[in-house]
């Protein structure tokens, strides 16, 4: 697949599949981090910018989220409700996730547990993406950055952000970002994770029919 299908039903139903996509999203980047087995490639990249630079790792990942926003605009990408929503609840449901006692847990459990929870990781990142991104109502910087280079190259879009991930993995790490199994494992499977899951999305009747999306103009 080259774009991710559109979802059915009006604003309301969209908005809510946005929020739910994004939380799923948020569930999956805990699962990287409570595995303690690897930062994902975009957060390598923010620990090296932090080495060489005076900012903080917050800011880091504000800065290069801007720089990829605005590449992706340049590219032809459309900015809507989805990408302000990604930028702020991501971050909020992380918040909240690890503030839980019982995923903090998670860190401690035996290496077999925390290689569970890095595969579960990446499916909960590809759904998530799959709905947010379904729900048409603006991709957050990187997968608007993904979206229009599949677009723009006719790539399929699995290939583009498997791509994506590892250009980026390998400026942090060149940068003296630290990187482990769960980097790898992200950097090469995430795109199949967030192809797989506009398969299934596109065939689980909740998606429009690529001709009625035609249609809407959607």
């Amino acid at each position: 697949m080259r774009a991710p299908p559109h979802l059915r039903g009006g604003l309301p139903s969209r908005l809510a599949s946005l929020v739910l996509g994004l939380f799923l999203f948020a569930a999956g980047i805990v699962a990287f981090l409570e595995s303690g087995l690897g930062l994902p490639p975009w957060d390598v990249l923010h620990q090296g910018l932090v080495e060489h630079t005076a900012l903080s790792f917050g800011a880091a990942n504000i800065v290069v989220g801007l720089a990829v926003l605005a590449l992706a605009w340049a590219l032809g990408a459309s900015v809507g409700i989805g990408t302000v929503a990604n930028a702020i609840l991501v971050g909020i449901f992380v918040s909240l996730l690890t503030a839980l006692d019982a995923v903090s847990r998670l860190a401690d459990e035996p290496l077999g547990a925390r290689l569970a929870l890095l595969g579960t990781g990446l499916v909960l990142v590809g759904s998530g993406s799959a709905l947010y991104l379904g729900a048409g109502l603006g991709a957050g910087p990187r997968d608007s950055l993904m979206v229009v280079g599949s677009h723009r190259t006719g790539v399929r879009i699995g290939v583009v952000r498997t791509a994506i991930e590892l250009a980026a993995l390998g400026l942090g790490f060149s940068l003296g970002g630290t990187a482990g199994i769960g980097t790898l494992a992200f950097g090469l499977l995430i795109g199949p994770s967030v192809e797989w899951s506009f398969w299934l999305l596109e065939r689980s009747g909740l998606a429009r029919r690529p001709e009625q999306a035609a249609a809407l103009g959607t």
